[in-house]
């Protein structure tokens, strides 16, 4: 496990790090101090600095001082709100990551758990970074996906012509529907489709989703419990006076989230985050923006032939995982979810086969599940395997 070192002086961030189940924190507010903890003693030694935001200049100096003397060091700036110059000048001094003040010793736990786990990556000597993590597309797959992309193209360009030609008899609008995308390492980029449904349709997703989403179906019956009672000003005063404003009370029961104007059972908050990040996926059934030319292609999948532009550009490979809308991706950033985006995007993969598989039924989580197994996994011959099953699975009965 890294080495976890906190520097400042907020003695409620203090109290609750002392709390870490067997994780011992050093505490100091000498940057100096700090570097010297965070010098590696023996190889491989790598350390976790919480850094509580105080004044910007002196925080500069401070966290340049640290990554210049400890290269072995992962930084992360405990704050609330910043704006987008002060973010900018965090990460160019060399902020790896951040937290909210008011973090509970549990995300502080996750948190320290989700860097330690990932170790062998952020410390990684072939790439010492300074942000985000990131994921390299070997070569053997880029080359693959250069050559396959180029042969399929020549191979499908009478499709394009037909199709194009048929889109536009139909119906107004562009021959091709443009729309940002996340792909691997969070990168956005223009995801090429043929348009299969009228030029409106994206105006429309918001009422539908909420009525026909299969991935909603899951969802329980029961009433969800958020709100539960107002505190009066004696309550919060005296949550204060306890040093737990806007924190927890804990009883022998359950653990009560408290805010300024609500108290929640943690199990309840929990289960309301749990069902948001489930319901990232949006698909309607039997959706009516689609034309009568957009049928036909989704249905033997002609609609995804303009990403093989995309697969030769280098946004995305053959076979990954499928990159997400924005209004998805964002849903999907907390620890468990980040390693979908640290593989592959691809054109077809390893969810999209097993849910043709099962008939097209499948839930957010198993979805979501399978795109980490893939990131975790792939090789030559796993992606031979899907690319033959995608074509086993070309002529469907049904949309999927």
């Amino acid at each position: 496990m890294i080495g976890v070192v906190y520097l400042g002086n907020n003695l409620k961030t203090q109290e609750r790090l002392k709390y870490i189940p067997g994780q011992l924190v050093r505490m100091t507010n000498v940057y100096k101090d700090a570097a010297q903890i965070c010098t590696p003693h023996v190889s491989n030694e790598h350390f976790l600095v919480f850094y509580e935001r105080n004044i910007l200049n002196e925080d500069i100096t401070a966290i340049t001082y640290l990554r210049k003397k400890c290269p072995s060091v992962y930084i992360v700036l405990i704050t609330n709100t910043m704006t987008d110059e002060e973010r900018n000048v965090y990460i160019k001094c060399g902020i790896n990551d951040t937290i909210q003040q008011e973090a509970s010793v549990t995300e502080l736990n996750k948190k320290i758990q989700f860097i330690s786990e990932r170790e062998s990556v952020l410390f990684s000597n072939e790439a010492p970074w300074r942000g985000i993590l990131k994921f390299k597309i070997p070569i053997w797959k880029r080359l693959f996906d250069i050559v396959g992309s180029i042969i399929a193209i020549i191979v499908t360009s009478p499709i394009f012509i037909i199709t194009a030609i048929a889109i536009k008899l139909e119906s107004k609008g562009p021959v091709l529907f443009k729309s940002k995308r996340v792909g691997t390492n969070y990168t956005i980029f223009d995801f090429l489709k043929f348009r299969s449904m009228y030029v409106d349709a994206e105006h429309q997703l918001k009422e539908l989703s909420k009525e026909h989403n299969q991935y909603r179906d899951q969802e329980s019956n029961e009433p969800k419990s958020t709100i539960t009672a107002p505190l009066g000003d004696q309550a919060e005063m005296a949550m204060m006076d306890m040093g737990m404003e806007s924190e927890m009370m804990i009883s022998d029961e359950e653990i009560m989230l408290v805010g300024d104007d609500f108290v929640v059972a943690e199990s309840d908050f929990n289960k309301q985050k749990e069902e948001e990040i489930n319901n990232a996926f949006v698909k309607i059934e039997d959706d009516p923006r689609v034309t009568k030319v957009g049928k036909f292609i989704r249905k033997y999948s002609i609609d995804e032939l303009p990403q093989l532009f995309n697969i030769l550009r280098g946004d995305m490979s053959i076979v990954g995982n499928r990159p997400l809308p924005l209004y998805e991706a964002e849903k999907l950033t907390s620890d468990s979810s980040i390693d979908r985006f640290m593989a592959p995007a691809g054109l077809t993969g390893l969810w999209q086969v097993e849910e043709r598989g099962r008939g097209g039924t499948m839930s957010a989580e198993e979805r979501k599940q399978l795109d980490i197994t893939y990131g975790q996994t792939y090789n030559f011959m796993l992606d031979m395997k899907i690319i033959l099953r995608t074509f086993k699975a070309f002529v469907q009965k049904g949309n999927v």
